[in-house]
């Protein structure tokens, strides 16, 4: 390895930890800033919130999870839906989506029992 290729090397790991480090820290925004519009009933700005991180970090089963919670009470349910199965796809383990998945399907149900 030449000198020049030795201090790139050098000078781009770090610079690797320090934008994934800034990018974690910038999604973790988005969920908190998602949580507390949706705390206010402010549900678009939410919703906009979670979609943005899920951009940057696909594979977040929280927002995923918020963004599904965010959905099921706009009344977009087959996106809702979609969102908690992704979620759970994820995280399998995860009790808390398991819970709101299961209150989802349920309240579902009750609807179509309704209907009929």
């Amino acid at each position: 390895m030449t000198k020049k290729t030795i201090f790139s090397i050098i000078l781009i790991v770090p610079l690797m930890f320090i934008i994934s480090g800034c990018v974690s820290s910038i999604n973790q925004n988005q969920l908190s800033y998602g949580i507390q519009a949706a705390k206010k009933d402010l549900w678009n700005e939410a919703i906009f919130r979670w979609e943005k991180c899920l951009k940057s970090n696909p594979n977040s089963a929280s927002a995923h999870n918020n963004l599904a919670v965010a959905y099921e009470k706009k009344g977009l349910l087959d996106k809702a839906k979609k969102e908690y199965e992704a979620a759970l796809k994820i995280n399998p383990g995860n009790k808390h989506i398991k819970s709101n998945y299961e209150n989802f399907k349920k309240a579902r149900e009750n609807t179509d029992d309704e209907k009929n």
